[in-house]
């Protein structure tokens, strides 16, 4: 079953290769969706796909790459959107 969540990561989380290591992790489990750097310095993240692999991805989401301080990730669902892949922005 496919499902979709928007997470908004806090943190330390611009600059330090955020968005391109959760399109690498996205990447490596089938995940569709995107990493845009906010306004705000978070960065929203969605992931589309298998809930098993939505939910490992989840869960890396709350430590990031090795140079991000993630502070906080709020998750919440959203509709399944038709993406088959991954972007950054």
């Amino acid at each position: 079953m496919k499902v979709c969540y928007i997470a908004k990561v806090t943190g330390t989380v611009q600059g330090v290769y955020f968005r391109a290591s959760a399109q690498n992790q996205a990447i490596d489990l089938s995940l569709s969706g995107y990493a845009h750097n906010q306004d705000d310095g978070s960065v929203e993240v969605m992931v589309c796909g298998d809930n098993d692999n939505v939910q490992q991805m989840l869960k890396w989401l709350e430590q990031g790459p090795e140079e991000a301080d993630v502070e906080a990730v709020e998750i919440t669902p959203t509709n399944p959107k038709d993406i088959n892949h991954f972007s950054i922005g």
